[in-house]
Formats: structure tokens, C-alpha cells, sequence
């Protein structure tokens, strides 16, 4: 399950686990303009955060559609 908000300068998602025990904790993820950050309840009740430029977030995305090896992504053409 997950749901979807927009604030006033982000898109939040928030991804909750679901189904037989043991669960994770739910995984926060917020668009900004300038980056995205990733954020989860850890084992010691701390939050992890993670902070990845869209940069990295764009490779992230094509990288989930790709096999195993060494990537550089090139510019679209205009």
C-alpha cells in the first residue's frame, strides 16, 4: 500500500508494508524541486535519511530496467 501527497513545496509518497509478519517500516519519499529524499525508521528508533540528486535519481530509475554491468547515461537529444 502506499499514498500519495502533495505539499506546498514537495510530492510526499509513503510506502507501507504489507502482509505476513516480519514487516518493515514504512519508507518516506519526498520530491523536491532540487533532490529527492528517502527516509526509514531504523532499529534504534532513529531516522535513516538518504538524499539523492535527481541526477542519481534518474539513473536510479533507468538502472531497474537494466542487466548486470557499467552505465553512463547519456543527454536526450533537442
Amino acid at each position: 500500500m502506499f499514498t500519495i501527497e502533495h505539499e506546498f513545496d514537495a510530492t510526499i509518497i509513503t510506502l507501507v508494508d504489507e502482509g505476513a509478519a516480519p514487516l518493515g517500516e514504512d519508507v518516506t519519499i519526498a520530491a523536491f524541486e532540487e533532490c529527492v529524499t528517502v527516509e526509514q525508521l531504523d532499529h534504534n528508533g532513529s531516522v535513516a535519511k538518504i538524499t539523492l540528486t535527481l541526477s542519481q535519481m534518474r539513473d536510479l530509475a533507468a538502472a531497474l530496467d537494466l542487466p548486470e554491468g557499467i552505465y553512463q547515461l547519456g543527454k536526450a537529444p533537442t
